[in-house]
């Protein structure tokens, strides 16, 4: 059901490196709420005027203010701002605000965005079946849900673009290769220095992530559900199962569920 109170509700996912947001009117969609409009910027101060700019009538003050954060910084700069703003209802999103079953020690200890992950795709998952949620951004996750869905843990590697960096980074002669947002897969064989690091990159993040789909799914009596979000999804979906399933906005979608609960 809607939420009034919340509505309209601007949906706010702060990265390590971007920082998207969602405007939702509506929180009743199924399988999942839908945005009506999004924006990805990066995290500097200068990029958050963007947003009044996105806004219908450039009106930071009528939505509430959902916020799920991996950058602590770049989410105070976005508060402190908002505030400055005179925008009244702001809230930080915690595991305890979820509804969510963490069986885990220490739930709050989980990056956020792992856990608004899983509850969007509880409501993908039919009832009884076990999910893996891939999400490539810049860490890339895959995370285990079980069929009552609760989040059981998971693993973390670097991001293709971090990965990137890296390697640039730590070695005298290799450049910087933009690998942000794929959209198709690069060869296997590369003929040049950035063909072939565009190919170890990638190929060998599908590699990571499909061992550990494959190691996640050899836990359960039946095979897993499976999806992907994230910047490079689309390009490895396909290449994972013929399965797979790219949803996007996963993280926005899981935050406008929890704000509506």
């Amino acid at each position: 059901m809607n939420a009034p109170g919340i509505l309209p509700l601007v949906a706010v996912d702060v990265g390590n490196s971007r920082v998207k947001l969602g405007l939702f009117d509506s929180v009743d969609r199924n399988p999942l709420p839908e945005p009506v409009s999004t924006l990805d910027i990066g995290p500097s101060l200068d990029e958050l005027e963007k947003i009044r700019q996105w806004l219908p009538d450039h009106d930071l003050t009528r939505p509430a203010w959902w916020i799920g954060s991996v950058q602590r910084d770049v989410a105070g700069r976005l508060v402190a701002w908002l505030k400055n703003q005179d925008v009244p209802r702001i809230t930080m999103i915690a595991s305890s605000d979820l509804p969510l079953v963490v069986s885990l020690p220490q739930p709050d200890r989980v990056g956020i965005d792992r856990l608004l992950d899983a509850v969007a795709a509880n409501r993908l998952r039919r009832p009884g079946e076990a999910a893996v949620v891939v999400d490539l951004g810049t860490a890339i996750t895959v995370d285990l849900i079980d069929g009552t869905g609760a989040f059981l843990g998971g693993a973390i590697m670097p991001g293709i673009a971090t990965s990137a960096r890296a390697m640039h980074e730590f070695t005298d002669l290799l450049p910087l290769v933009e690998m942000w947002k794929l959209g198709e897969a690069p060869a296997p064989l590369g003929t040049a220095t950035i063909a072939a690091m565009q190919a170890g990159l990638f190929w060998g993040a599908v590699g990571g992530v499909r061992e550990l789909v494959e190691q996640l799914g050899a836990q359960l009596k039946v095979r897993p559900r499976l999806f992907l979000s994230g910047g490079a999804a689309p390009s490895v979906a396909k290449l994972l199962a013929h399965d797979a399933e790219y949803v996007s906005h996963l993280t926005l979608a899981g935050i406008a569920i929890t704000a509506a609960q």
